[in-house]
């Protein structure tokens, strides 16, 4: 029976007792460490700190021990002899582990490893091969030292896009890259000098990496395969960086002398990206409607709200009340349009036209304003550039064409004539010479001319005799009424002579009585060489 080694009773139910003081329960440590080497160690006390009797001798029995001497006593004891050598696989020979003695065991298991242990191992040495890279080297080397590139962003193609101009520095001491905006005076945009801080920029990032957040985090170089470096960045070539495309256009000098000593590229030009503007789209007048003035019609489509054209106050200063006046005879199919007669008048100030046509009594035509102020387009001049009738344009015999209608001038005034000699340089030679002879054979007076005839040539007076016995038997015919501006408007130059079919066909469209004796008489008398007939004194015989 074990007693209890506290109290020295039995170890039985009801004769135990624990120890209330007792606190500590922990076991006590068995494992230790002598000259580096992990030995085991017999435990001394139990749980709690009580004393193990059995595993230790008592301090009498310690001295006992010490003050035996067996040797002395028995002498050196005899070695046994050896036991005979038994191979194992005859001591063990059909014996397998521990069943025929009744004892299962369970199925083998791995032994469990101490973490300590497997720590302390040595490690299998590895060698790696240092790289050449070396970045302080490369900061050394490459201080201060930027690669400049310009480039442009076309995003044209969007809604409201444009095409910018940026300029990248890459630089070499750390492969970073950095691009700046640049603004151009009253560009309209915030003045914020980078787009992108200066950055490695991954080129090629790995499969999984995809989906990095890159907006909250940095890309390291566990996502990314490849970075951006110097010999990505070509003139002429484009590069997607934050997923704009940057066409690379021009680069620094010292950017060309580093692609030529480091990759050995010389051809590095600039290119040309400024946009060739497209022809301005010109602007098509709609066709003229006829009211108003050309220039006045225009002014519709240049602005929404149209401005009265630009007028030469200078020149209507100069100009102010000078009017020029003509007399025109309209050119018509319909006879009772041929005795119709009308006053043209030009207004230098403004180079605009009015016509008036007097009323004739019994007549039958309403007489009075044909024609308001307005300038008058020549025909066949465009609407984009109109050619309008001016001083020049107008002398006798000159034809003007109104809308439509053709006018022949017949006459002028003095004043007219005194403009046209002032102002010689604007008229051609044969036109001042028409006027000039017209006036001056209005103004001779005609008794002067037929007594000065009378004394010089018998013929004049028998042509003379003869006008007045036409004009008394033919003083009540219907022709002879402007028939001196008939003749006039064949006669170009205001010579006098017209030719001898245009005579017929005159007098035929006037009803002249050709075939009467006389008159067969007076037109052989006025006859001239070459087949002309001077028309001067033929039609005296026809007016009072």
């Amino acid at each position: 029976m074990v007693s209890n080694p506290v109290h020295g009773l039995p170890f039985l139910p009801g004769t135990s007792f624990k120890d209330s003081t007792k606190t500590a329960f922990h076991r006590s440590q068995t494992l230790g460490y002598r000259n580096g080497y992990a030995i085991v160690r017999r435990p001394t006390v139990g749980i709690g700190g009580d004393r193990l009797q059995f595993n230790q001798l008592s301090q009498a029995e310690l001295d006992e021990l010490a003050s035996k001497a067996p040797v002395l006593t028995y002498g050196q004891p005899k070695q046994a002899p050896p036991a005979d050598f038994i191979p194992a696989h005859v001591a063990f020979d059909k014996k397998v582990f521990l069943e025929s003695q009744g004892i299962e065991l369970n199925p083998p298991e791995k032994m469990a490893l101490d973490p300590y242990t497997e720590l302390r191992k040595q490690p299998l040495r590895k060698y790696v091969t240092p790289s050449d890279f070396d970045q302080l080297k490369q900061f050394l080397t490459f201080d201060k030292q930027v690669l400049r590139f310009y480039a442009i962003w076309d995003d044209t193609d969007s809604m409201y896009g444009e095409c910018r101009t940026y300029i990248i520095h890459y630089y070499l001491m750390d492969d970073t890259v950095e691009i700046r905006e640049v603004h151009e005076r009253n560009d309209g945009r915030d003045p914020f000098p980078l787009l992108m801080n200066r950055q490695r920029m991954p080129k090629v990032l790995v499969e999984n990496a995809k989906n990095f957040p890159q907006c909250v985090l940095e890309i390291s170089d566990q996502e990314v395969l490849e970075w951006y470096t110097a010999k990505d960045f070509i003139v002429g070539k484009s590069l997607t960086v934050l997923g704009r495309t940057f066409f690379i256009y021009d680069c620094d000098p010292f950017t060309r002398r580093y692609y030529k000593e480091k990759f050995g590229i010389t051809d590095l030009p600039r290119i040309d990206v400024n946009k060739q503007e497209p022809p301005p789209v010109k602007q098509e007048l709609p066709p003229y409607n006829g009211f108003g003035l050309v220039e006045d019609s225009a002014q519709n489509c240049f602005a929404l709200i149209p401005k009265a054209p630009k007028k030469d106050v200078i020149k209507m200063l100069v100009n102010d009340n000078k009017v020029l006046r003509y007399l025109a005879a309209l050119e018509s199919p319909i006879p009772e349009d041929k005795d119709r007669r009308f006053v043209f008048s030009y207004f230098l100030a403004t180079d605009m036209i009015s016509i008036f046509e007097p009323p004739v009594r019994n007549s039958g035509i309403i007489g009075g304003k044909y024609l308001g102020r307005t300038k008058v387009v020549k025909p066949y001049s465009t609407v984009d550039n109109p050619i309008y009738y001016g001083p020049s344009d107008f002398f006798i015999g000159a034809v003007i064409e109104v809308f439509g209608h053709r006018f022949i001038i017949l006459d002028t005034d003095e004043y007219v004539l005194k403009y046209m000699e002032s102002n010689a340089a604007q008229y051609s030679p044969e036109a001042l010479a028409s006027v000039q002879k017209h006036v001056r054979k209005l103004e001779a007076p005609a008794s002067e001319s037929e007594s000065k005839q009378t004394e010089k040539d018998p013929g004049v007076q028998e042509l003379e005799a003869l006008i007045d016995t036409i004009q008394k038997q033919l003083k009540d015919h219907s022709c002879k009424d402007n028939i001196r501006e008939a003749f006039q408007i064949y006669d170009k130059e205001a010579s006098g002579y017209v030719d001898r079919d245009m005579f017929f066909k005159i007098c035929e469209s006037l009803n002249v009585p050709v075939d009467d004796s006389l008159v067969k008489e007076l037109i052989r008398m006025c006859s001239h060489g070459e087949g002309k007939i001077n028309y001067y004194n033929f039609v005296r015989a026809f007016s009072n």
